[in-house]
């Protein structure tokens, strides 16, 4: 098995609030309040190969959504030495916007998702309004484009991608959302992606309002609970804030230091 470094990159954030996140946040009987929504994506490299996990959103999109752009995704790569268009392969947790904004940036990547995100994203219902709010037409297109070009591989169930990188499919948030689970120094690492936007959503039984299927939704909080009971392993959750606190640990010498946070074994605080 091999040990993988894993970085988080902080590319984006926005202000929300809990009614604004949460399903059916009235049910709870709670205060609203504000708070800070992070936007990553995850590199994982072992040696001289470099996998990224999402691509986060295209600048341009990402503004006119309302969110505050930190840094571009690609330029984020390319001060880590990563050259996003000769990257090899790219993981898709799944085809928001804010995953795949940059997808037409890694023109040599075999993407990597699951059958039944692909088959959803391209299949009659994607364009109804509750599902296509959180993507863009062209964007879509060009994951049709990527898998009509034979660059897509789609696995069901679990992929193992070798070395302790595993990728699997839990569904929930969309009908195919996958989550990883990576063998680092001492440990692993499970990046959730968006099947854990924040770490409230799994102590607190509170799923996030973007659902496909909620009943996977909470399944999914279940495996993520067991994962992160085993000893050494950590669990990053994919828009929290708390992200950087966890994991104090950062890059240097890259530029953009601050937003690049390296995942540790045994560094995960308790909140």
């Amino acid at each position: 098995m091999s040990e993988h470094e894993v970085l988080a990159i902080r590319y984006g954030t926005r202000t929300t609030s809990s009614a604004e996140s949460y399903l059916n946040w009235s049910v709870y009987g709670e205060p609203d309040a504000a708070f800070r929504m992070d936007y990553f994506f995850w590199v994982v490299r072992d040696g001289d190969r470099t996998t990224v996990v999402d691509c986060g959103f295209d600048p341009e999109v990402g503004r006119r959504r309302g969110r505050e752009v930190l840094v571009d995704p690609i330029e984020a790569l390319a001060a880590l030495g990563v050259d996003a268009a000769r990257v090899e392969r790219l993981v898709v947790s799944h085809a928001h916007y804010d995953h795949i904004g940059n997808l037409d940036r890694f023109p040599a990547a075999e993407v990597v998702m699951t059958a039944r995100e692909l088959e959803f994203w391209t299949g009659p219902y994607a364009g109804r309004a509750q599902f296509a709010h959180s993507t863009e037409t062209d964007e879509i297109a060009d994951l049709a484009r990527a898998h009509a070009e034979g660059r897509v591989t789609t696995f069901t169930g679990r992929c193992e991608l070798g070395g302790g990188f595993a990728l699997v499919e839990v569904g929930g948030h969309t009908a195919g959302q996958l989550i990883a689970q990576v063998a680092i120094p001492g440990g692993e690492a499970v990046l959730a992606t968006d099947a854990l936007h924040f770490y409230d959503e799994l102590t607190d039984d509170r799923p996030f309002f973007v659902v496909a299927d909620l009943e996977a939704m909470y399944a999914g909080f279940d495996t993520l609970r067991a994962l992160a009971e085993a000893p050494h392993r950590v669990l990053v959750a994919g828009h929290d804030a708390d992200v950087g606190r966890r994991f104090p640990a950062r890059v240097q010498g890259t530029g953009i230091d601050e937003l690049v946070i390296r995942i540790e074994a045994g560094a995960e605080a308790p909140r």
